[in-house]
């Protein structure tokens, strides 16, 4: 395993770092590996959705390529009609 040294720790950071290895009962060290652990499993994460997310003119493109593909007898404003009728108001709530 690698060894790493990190030096000019601000001390509130790592006053933190102290009060969370003493409430979990771990050693500075363990807690930090557990820190650098899921905080960069959570970037990776970040950083994989990041490049799901299609761009706005990705999306345009695929829309223009879509247009016109498929068949309807409706006009446009029968089929703008339609989706207004399909949508429902939410829930009821009281204030």
């Amino acid at each position: 395993m690698a060894n790493i040294t990190i030096r000019n720790i601000p001390d509130d950071v790592f006053s933190v770092i102290k009060k969370l290895s003493d409430l979990e009962r771990r050693s500075i060290n363990n807690e930090l590996l557990i820190i650098i652990e899921k905080g960069t499993a959570s970037l990776m994460e970040k950083k994989i959705n990041e490049n799901k997310i299609i761009s706005k003119v990705s999306q345009i493109n695929l829309w223009r390529n879509l247009s016109g593909k498929w068949e309807d007898t409706r006009t446009s404003e029968e089929i703008i009609n339609d989706i207004y009728d399909s949508r429902t108001l939410g829930r009821e709530f009281d204030l």
